[in-house]
């Protein structure tokens, strides 16, 4: 067996199953390296399944090895547009440019930037991946003669064992990543673990907030489809973003209704402050949203927040081949009924006792009030002035 052999068994064998990108691409390029290939940069990108991020991938050097992640708004620019990146990817064909014979300033920006740091040799090829995807790989050198053919044929002949020790790795990760967009992180973590079987939960006390634009309705009637789901989706933007950032889970869309869940650390009090907090940063969004509404040409929105803890169940309902991963129990119904609430006092956010006495310097009462589903009255709160 040849020393390129010995790279790709590698590379289909014990590099694939160290389920690590980071050392797979190390791995490898360190065998390039041995096999005397005069490698000073490498960069492996990856697609990836996220409305946010485009791709994620590794840059390797001698020096270290190092992740990176690529917005998807990076796919408007010029940074992709013109790239030797955009041309392996579309094209499917290898791009080599010696960078020591170019005009630099006549190509893309990355060829000067590579160049400036010592680059004297540029080669990108793509990876394939078995569902017809193809991924922009790129590999520079700064020795003075460059690859030699020797060398491209060594890259060439293993981007193949490359591609099938990277891609189980990307697709367990945009599985995950979109698991979480759709599900909330609790849910992709549940699912992740193999918690997919009807009937199967898991009984927590959390926090529960329910959110809920007011006028939906009339707006549904009136506005045209373009606006209308433009308004919704700075609406959710406004709302989810604080859950998240307080360690929230956003578990469900319902219409114009958001149902998020906080369980942090098992705390009660820590997943109490979360929730508030999340709910008052969303409207203090809200405010700022509206002082500029009409002068961008906006109608202003209000929505309403209700916030109840107790214990509630994560699980898989639904039938045998089409199961939801939602969370039900008393607290999911009040903090709706209390959000429902809000519009009655003319509240933007309230909460059950079970919230306030958890913070109770921070609440006063507003009154007690029957809510529709309860044979008693319960005594909403609202955040101190």
């Amino acid at each position: 067996m040849t020393e390129i052999d010995h790279l790709k068994h590698w590379l289909i064998s014990d590099g694939r199953l160290l389920g690590d990108e980071g050392l797979i691409v190390k791995g490898y390029c360190e065998g390039l390296v041995a096999l005397g290939v005069p490698l000073a940069r490498a960069r492996i990108a990856q697609n990836y399944s996220n409305p946010l991020l485009s791709a994620r991938g590794i840059i390797w050097t001698p020096e270290e090895t190092r992740r990176y992640t690529v917005p998807t708004t990076v796919l408007a620019t010029s940074a992709w547009h013109g790239s030797p990146f955009e041309y392996v990817v579309t094209q499917r064909r290898p791009l080599r440019k010696r960078l020591t014979d170019l005009d630099v300033l006549e190509e893309h920006p990355v060829y000067a930037e590579l160049a400036e740091v010592g680059a004297t040799d540029f080669l990108a090829i793509p990876l394939e991946h078995g569902n017809g995807s193809v991924q922009g790989t790129s590999f520079t050198s700064d020795a003075d003669v460059g690859f030699s053919d020797a060398h491209i044929r060594y890259i060439e002949d293993t981007r193949y064992a490359l591609a099938a020790a990277l891609e189980p790795i990307a697709m367990r990760h945009s599985q995950k990543s979109l698991l979480q967009t759709y599900l909330g992180h609790g849910p992709a973590e549940e699912i992740d673990q193999g918690h997919i079987k009807r009937g199967e939960h898991r009984t927590v006390s959390a926090a529960i907030l329910f959110a809920d634009l007011r006028g939906f309705t009339s707006k549904a009637s009136s506005w045209s489809e373009e606006a209308l789901l433009a308004m919704m989706g700075e609406y959710f933007e406004m709302v989810v973003s604080p859950i998240q950032e307080q360690g929230g889970d956003v578990l469900k869309f319902m219409g114009d209704g958001i149902l998020a869940v906080f369980n942090i650390d098992d705390d009660a009090e820590t997943s109490c402050r979360s929730a508030v907090l999340a709910a008052e940063q969303a409207l203090t969004i809200l405010g700022n949203y509206n002082e500029t509404a009409a002068d961008t040409g906006k109608e202003p929105i209000e929505f309403v927040v209700g916030i109840d803890f107790g214990r509630v169940t994560f699980g898989n309902i639904g039938s045998p081949d089409r199961l939801d991963f939602t969370v039900v129990g008393q607290a999911v119904n009040v903090a709706s009924r209390v959000q429902e609430l809000c519009k009655n006092l003319d509240e933007k956010l309230l909460v059950t006792q079970s919230v306030a006495e958890h913070m109770p310097h921070h609440m006063q009462s507003a009154g007690c009030h029957s809510i529709r589903g309860l044979s008693n009255e319960i005594e909403a709160y609202k955040v101190r002035e």
